[in-house]
């Protein structure tokens, strides 16, 4: 018995140590792994000294299961994905983003202005209104796009969903940066699009009765959307122009925001399945990076800072991360099998970059599924070093909280491998 119970322990040290092993043997372009920089984290904790910046100081936490446990256990196939998926979907809804609206009883769409020689000749420009209404009520969603002159036949285009500045989608170009780079991505062959946050939801908390929620004029339950399902819910509603546009190839959309518009893209790419492809930049805590790690901004804190961003259900879980049954990894495999990227920033401890590429890490379970490699370790690579599959990517960029052009380029070498048919054709 005693040579039995030690046998079983050496097995058990055999397999930790394996494990321990698979993270050290880091592959080349791991770059040796991501570690915060000392000095920031210090200073950071001094700054901010009621949240945590301290990989040491994670208190352990069980994640969730993404299949069910227990007398339920079995080996979990592609044919089970979608009622799980569905089972997902109406768990983040009820709990966290609240429930959108399927449709509306009047939507049209109408081209405001077009430019067939934008940008030199290399784009044509359009502004498209979407009207939207409920009795005698309505609204107008204002979307921006720039498509390539070039490109024969329908293009691909990635959709921003913009909660800064309308100077940030200026179809003047005379304002230029890294959050909406018109010039490159017509470069590269793709379309860009992008429409402001405030037409479907204002970002401030008005007792929902403004924007969207003021169209459907419900009573606010617990389970009613906030403005980030709102925002989603805007992204599909440019989705619809899309498919009804035969200059854009609407099987290849991918959609995209920055911070809140990142949490605001991952609930869109939940819900609607016509995103080829869902990309989070620095969305942080109610986006990519995992609550239960307690990492940087918490449940907490995003509930009282920006009351109006989820469903009042969520509020059960302020300072009570380990009573939630799910996490953020269940969104990101609510997105599969479609493609999704999540990027990080060196700099940027309060979206907690380490919890974003795990909550990617673990829903990999469910890309295996369908043949999808997904990531090999739970180390999120150095910066500068982007990683994945053909189906996830993720990268860490030097620098602070912020979209840049680095970003972008990530993004769209990530769709030239998954559309590499568009891909080939545009560069010849």
């Amino acid at each position: 018995m005693f040579h039995r119970m030690c046998l079983v322990a050496i097995c058990l040290g055999l397999l930790a140590f394996r494990s321990m092993a698979a993270e050290m043997l880091l592959p080349d372009k791991w770059g040796g792994g991501w570690q915060p920089d000392a000095e920031l984290v210090k200073l950071t904790s001094e700054r901010r000294p009621l949240f945590n910046y301290r990989e040491t100081l994670v208190a352990p936490f069980e994640l969730p299961r993404l299949f069910r446990t227990g007398e339920d256990e079995k080996a979990y196939g592609k044919d089970d994905w979608e009622l799980r998926r569905s089972e997902l979907v109406e768990l983040l809804a009820s709990e966290m983003y609240g429930r959108s609206p399927a449709t509306v009883e009047r939507q049209s769409m109408q081209l405001i202005s077009i430019d067939k020689q934008a940008l030199g000749g290399s784009a044509t420009a359009k502004v498209v209104q979407i009207r939207l209404g409920v009795e005698n009520r309505e609204l107008k969603l204002e979307l921006k796009m720039f498509l390539p002159n070039r490109v024969l036949g329908a293009v691909p285009v990635f959709l921003l969903i913009n909660h800064r500045g309308p100077e940030n989608l200026d179809m003047t170009r005379k304002v230029r940066n890294g959050y909406w780079p018109v010039e490159e991505v017509i470069e590269r062959g793709y379309g860009i699009a992008g429409f402001q946050v405030s037409d479907i939801d204002p970002d401030k908390h008005d007792g929902f009765r403004n924007g969207v929620h003021g169209l459907f004029g419900r009573e606010i339950e617990g389970d009613s959307w906030g403005s980030l399902a709102a925002w989603g819910w805007g992204a599909s509603r440019a989705m619809d122009y899309f498919v009804a546009d035969p200059g854009i190839d609407a099987a290849k959309v991918a959609v995209l925001g920055h911070s809140r518009s990142g949490k605001a893209a991952l609930w869109a790419g939940a819900r609607d399945t016509r995103f080829s492809i869902v990309i989070s930049n620095n969305s942080g805590c109610g986006g990519a990076a995992l609550s239960h790690r307690r990492f940087g901004e918490t449940i907490d804190r995003i509930n009282h800072a920006f009351p109006h961003w989820f469903c009042g259900n969520f509020e059960r879980y302020n300072d009570r991360e380990h009573a939630l049954s799910f996490d953020q990894h269940f969104l990101i495999a609510a997105i599969a099998p479609r493609a999704v990227y999540v990027a990080s920033a060196s700099r940027d401890l309060w979206a907690d970059p380490v919890g974003e590429y795990r909550s990617l890490y673990y829903a990999g379970e469910v890309y295996q599924l369908y043949g999808d490699e997904g990531l090999p370790v739970s180390i999120p690579p150095a910066a500068g070093n982007p990683v994945g599959s053909k189906r996830m990517g993720f990268h860490i960029r030097e620098g602070g909280h912020g979209l840049e052009i680095y970003d972008w380029h990530r993004y769209m070498d990530f769709a030239d491998n998954l559309w590499h048919e568009f891909a080939e054709v545009t560069r010849q």
